[in-house]
């Protein structure tokens, strides 16, 4: 299997089956990163699609013994600031939610859940979102993050301790909120 850096590569030669093998490896995981910034999918879809133009035209501006994992980011990450710079509007954060468990989540309690994660994302500066949903939801590295955002390693990693620190307490007031409400209603 040829590593992302061999396949730019083949591609950037003229092997237009490189970039589709790069195309099936990131697709989705950008998708998924778009859809917790967008209310509409057909947004998150366009974002993503832009995504692969952009590397198709800067193609020639990849610089070998780079890697391509954070360029590629960098350039989806940069198309969604400019997609919300053209709105003039906050973006949405939502929660791709997935069990642990065998069995199933209640889907009620399972939506609630993501709109309890949507709502406490909302609550944090966009610097600090943009880092916990890359290094949390994306699974990428403090210095993948840095990379990405143009930061030093240390900024992403204060950036991702303040982050998480209001995300907990706003996970936490929540949930005491509607424990409370669900108390009242009961009796």
């Amino acid at each position: 299997m040829q590593s992302d850096e061999e396949l730019m590569a083949a591609y950037v030669a003229g092997d237009s089956a490189a970039f589709s093998e790069l195309f099936n490896r990131y697709a989705p995981m950008l998708m998924r990163g778009m859809r917790r910034h967008m209310r509409q999918l057909e947004d998150a879809d366009e974002l993503v699609q832009q995504t692969f133009l952009q590397l198709h035209r800067a193609r020639n501006d990849f610089q070998e013994g780079r890697r391509l994992r954070p360029w590629l980011m960098t350039i989806a990450y940069n198309l969604k600031r400019e997609h919300f710079r053209r709105k003039k509007r906050r973006p949405e954060a939502s929660l791709e939610y997935e069990p642990k468990a065998d069995t199933q989540p209640d889907p009620v309690e399972q939506h609630d859940d993501r709109e309890r994660m949507r709502a406490a994302l909302q609550a944090l500066p966009e610097g600090q979102r943009d880092v916990i949903v890359m290094h949390w939801f994306q699974d990428l590295s403090f210095p993948e993050v840095a990379e990405i955002l143009g930061l030093s390693v240390s900024a992403v990693k204060v950036r991702a301790h303040r982050g998480y620190k209001t995300l907990r307490r706003v996970l936490e007031d929540v949930t005491k909120l509607t424990t409370k409400h669900k108390s009242e209603g009961e009796d």
